[in-house]
Parts: C-alpha cells; structure tokens; sequence
C-alpha cells in the first residue's frame, strides 16, 4: 500500500511537470509557426495545433480539476471501504452499534469532497460557467499551470490522510466493540488525521482563488 502511495505520488508530479513543461514548449513552437514564412506555416500547422490543443492552459486547468477529485476521491472511497468492511464485522455481532460505527465510517468521505470543492474553484475560476469551452481554450499555458499545481496540495494529501484516517476509523471501530461507551474518544482520534487534509484544502483554496 505505502509503495502504491508513494508510486501515485510521484507519478503525480512527473506529470503535472512534464505538461507544464510541454505547454510552454507547445506555446514557444507555435509562436515561432506564427513568425515563419506562409509556406511553412501551410507545411506544419498541424504539429503546433495539435500540441497547443493538448498541451494549452485550460487541458492543464482541467487535468488539475480531475486530480483533485481523481487522488482525493479514490483515498475516500478505498477509507470508507476499509471502515465499512469493519463495521459489517460488528454489527453481525451488535447491530445497535451502527449509530456510533457510522461516524466513523464517514469521516474518510470527507478528503473527497474537499477535492471536488477544489475542482468546482478551478473551474469556476477558468470561467468554465460562463464563458464555456472558449474561456478554458483562452487561459494561458502561465495560468492552466499554476490551476495544476494548486490542486496538488489536495490531491495528494486527500489521498494520503483519506487512507491513513481509515486505519485510525477501523481501530476505532474495533475499539466500540468491546467498548461501546468509548466513542467519544474513537471519534476525536480519527478527527485528527482529518487536520491534515484540511490544511492541504485552505493552500489549495487560497491559491486558487488569488491565480
């Protein structure tokens, strides 16, 4: 699991920089297109076409906005997996403890919603609601790749702190087992991973709202 993690992490990374890196290679061969001769131009439109299409600010804006809730949502739903298996197990013993059980399954959920508040900003930001598909096309290499790296911070801290606050819920779970009455104390335990998630959304969300 650790290896997964950190596998996706820095997989995360070689990506978000090798399109950033590309979007500003894209940009610089189109440019130089433009400033080229009409016969030129007619010869290799297509290359920097294709690559400023793939590679321009609003694909780099939105690859931001779906790992936000891509990493973010995929540390939730494997949490709440987790936590849910180990609440099947209790309550085949004690079904009046799913009240209690359910706090805690639940809180894993919470990194997948930050990451989907983070990609509703960055699109909204891009000016997806109002202008449409030609307000993403429009955004500049500069802009589509700082919206990618403000939602890094989300991404993978949702990730990570998502699977990390399930183990916390699963031995909480455990705990309410043999001691119903502890809940309190399961519940604040499992909270606390959450700090960590939360911190990743505020960076997240000042930046993107101050791009």
């Amino acid at each position: 699991m650790k290896k997964t993690i950190l596998l996706t992490i820095v997989m995360t990374a070689i990506l978000a920089i090798a399109l950033s890196i590309g979007a500003f290679a894209a940009e610089e061969i189109t440019t130089e297109a433009v400033d080229t001769t009409i016969g030129a131009i007619e010869q290799t439109e297509q290359a920097p076409k294709l690559l400023s299409l793939i590679f321009s600010g609003g694909a780099l804006a939105i690859i931001g906005a779906a790992l936000t809730v891509g990493l973010a949502g995929i540390g939730s739903a494997k949490g709440v997996g987790m936590a849910g298996e180990a609440t099947a197990g209790i309550l085949s013993e004690n079904p009046n403890l799913f009240g209690k059980c359910f706090v805690l399954m639940a809180l894993p959920m919470t990194q997948g919603i930050y990451g989907l508040v983070i990609a509703f900003l960055i699109v909204m930001k891009a000016g997806l609601f109002e202008g449409g598909m030609e307000a993403i096309l429009s955004l500049s290499v500069a802009q589509g790749a700082y919206y990618l790296m403000a939602a890094l911070p989300i991404a993978a801290v949702g990730l990570i702190s998502a699977l990390k606050q399930a183990r916390v819920a699963v031995a909480g779970i455990n705990l309410l087992s043999k001691r119903p009455d502890q809940v309190g104390k399961a519940i604040t335990s499992a909270a606390l991973v959450e700090t960590y998630a939360i911190f990743a959304l505020l960076i997240s969300v000042l930046l993107v709202l101050l791009g």
